[in-house]
């Protein structure tokens, strides 16, 4: 019987022509060393857009102003996982890096830089959607 995926949220950061990009540690269990959009489980029971705000404050210390959902993608692994994907144009504070081994703003005319192709697929889709 197949498992049902785990909701997850990744937030896309947009500044300048360029979306925010994290290194994962290599002692990270999934996808480790990779460069990918940032993001985070949802807890049981915890909204979408829930999910975003603790997973930015926790990762990155800001807090998004208005973001908008992009789509959502499956993505198997060594588990399977529904990824929802969201745009953040605006934020405040200033970033910090509390999870990753490097934060990197790749230019949103290549994409091909990130190493999951879901991300590269949400990237287009926001751009089809929102012009970005």
């Amino acid at each position: 019987m197949p498992t049902i995926p785990t909701s997850c949220v990744a937030f896309m950061l947009i500044r300048d022509g360029h979306v925010l990009a994290e290194r994962r540690k290599q002692t990270k269990a999934v996808d480790p060393g990779i460069l990918s959009i940032p993001g985070g489980h949802c807890d049981p029971g915890e909204a979408l857009e829930t999910t975003l705000h603790r997973e930015l404050s926790e990762e990155l210390a800001v807090t998004a102003i208005c973001p908008k959902y992009v789509c959502a993608l499956i993505r198997q692994s060594t588990t399977s996982r529904t990824i929802n994907y969201f745009v953040v144009e605006e934020w405040q504070g200033e970033i910090e890096n509390h999870e990753a081994d490097a934060l990197v703003w790749v230019p949103l005319a290549d994409v091909s830089q990130l190493d999951l192709y879901v991300d590269q697929l949400a990237i287009r889709e926001y751009q089809r959607l929102y012009g970005g």
